[in-house]
């Protein structure tokens, strides 16, 4: 295989890569496996037919679309052995020459990473955020450990009321007339969630079992359900099991998390809030600081690179729909979006993850900070002791890839490291609040 650069405006490249004409006659008979069952001969049967034949009926170019296929996904991979370019975007592939006894040629038009005329990134200003833990912070994430080992009962002695669980029929209707989606039975909700249409839930406090009560509420103008945007709707309900959550004694608790008493316990509850409010606030510094950094320098990205970006982002979110038991066409379309919409919607992202890493990537060339080995066998033990695997069992099933990434994460988390290091602190502002 041979490989040619051709350097294009906007930091684009062609690559021109030519293959031996014998591997084009060994991807044609993989083609000929591929497809021979699917043509009919009459005196032959399905699969039986000998490839000579089949080129002599309808001509060897036959084969050559799957022939090309194979013959780019073989050899397309290598390419980058043989060339000194930091390509940053998916191929955009053209095959030019295929034929029987001559060289497979195709063109590779490709991203290559954008020059980087890198601004002031030592020194700069971030907003000082307040760490320091209070009591009310600390009593918050106790309330929160016992809400978590609570358990659900059964009320009956007593109306809905706002944190109850109920479980209810409702029916909803506009000028009397019942709309689709607005009907459910034994439907499940948390009074004061927010969950439902706004002054749905707090009409249900006070309601007592198996008591009918006619719920009045108004669509809000920007509704998703467009045809219900901004209407009027009359919901009959009845609430059929009202639960409430009942909280552990706090020294129950305690003794069972193994502490030897409710110090220690607030104790461990007070440094867990200051690691996170520490890793919160460096968070926000470097989010703060690289916004900061890309404004100061300037990056021209190449379209096919934003591109390349969205399709993974795009891949990320249809994944994560999946882990919801959702598929990313029924999200569009309960969305009333197309994917375009929504690659429109992700795309001031997607550009800024490209300069904020393009800027990271030129600090840690400027400063020529890099990953060493014993970098990365810690960042493996720390992988291998998360998952609860043998450091050594984990090292061997980690393909190369995955240790080349874990080197660019390492050299990216230094690149921050020296951002930080020098920057300088402006007005104090308070930390994020975690509600969990």
């Amino acid at each position: 295989m041979n490989v040619q650069v051709e350097k294009l405006e906007g930091s684009m490249a062609k690559l021109i890569i030519s293959v031996e004409p014998e591997k084009v006659d060994e991807a044609c008979d993989k083609a000929y496996k591929r497809i021979k069952n699917r043509i009919s001969v009459p005196g032959f049967r399905k699969g039986k037919v000998p490839k000579n034949m089949i080129e002599k009926m309808y001509g060897p170019e036959i084969f050559y679309e799957d022939a090309s296929q194979f013959l780019i996904n073989e050899n397309y991979p290598n390419v980058f052995d043989q060339i000194d370019e930091d390509v940053v975007s998916s191929p955009e592939i053209e095959v030019k020459q295929i034929e029987k006894g001559k060289e497979f040629i195709f063109e590779a038009t490709v991203a290559l990473r954008p020059p980087v005329k890198l601004g002031k990134y030592k020194g700069v200003s971030v907003t000082k955020i307040d760490t320091d833990v209070t009591d009310e912070d600390v009593q918050k994430d106790i309330d929160n450990d016992l809400k978590r080992n609570s358990r659900m009962i059964e009320v009956t002695d007593r109306a809905a009321q706002k944190g109850d669980t109920v479980v209810l029929d409702f029916k909803g209707t506009i000028d009397g007339v019942a709309f689709e989606g607005g009907s459910a039975e034994n439907h499940t909700l948390e009074l004061g969630s927010g969950t439902f249409i706004p002054g749905f839930e707090e009409q249900l406090e006070g309601v007592g079992l198996e008591e009918d009560v006619d719920v009045k509420v108004t669509f809000p103008e920007d509704y998703q359900a467009k045809e219900l945007a901004g209407k009027d709707a009359v919901f009959a309900c009845r609430i059929h099991t009202i639960r409430t959550r009942e909280l552990p004694e706090l020294a129950d608790y305690v003794d069972d998390q193994g502490f030897d008493s409710e110090e220690d316990y607030k104790k461990d509850v007070r440094e867990r809030i200051e690691k996170r409010k520490e890793n919160e606030a460096r968070r926000a510094y470097e989010d703060e600081a690289i916004a900061k950094i890309v404004a100061d320098s300037e990056i021209e990205l190449p379209e096919a690179m934003v591109e390349t970006q969205l399709d993974s982002m795009v891949r990320d979110y249809a994944m994560s729909l999946r882990q919801s038991g959702l598929r990313l066409d029924d999200y569009l379309k309960f969305s009333n979006m197309t994917e375009e919409q929504l690659r429109t919607q992700m795309r001031p992202d997607a550009e800024d993850r490209l300069k904020g890493s393009l800027v990271l990537e030129e600090i840690a060339e400027v400063e020529k900070l890099e990953a060493s080995d014993e970098d990365i066998d810690k960042k493996i033990e720390d992988m291998a002791a998360m998952y609860g695997m043998p450091v050594d069992s984990f090292k061997k099933d980690m393909p190369d890839s995955e240790r080349d990434r874990l080197k660019k994460e390492i050299t990216m988390e230094k690149a921050i490291d020296v951002i930080l290091d020098n920057k300088k602190e402006t007005k104090k502002r308070a930390s994020k609040k975690d509600d969990e």
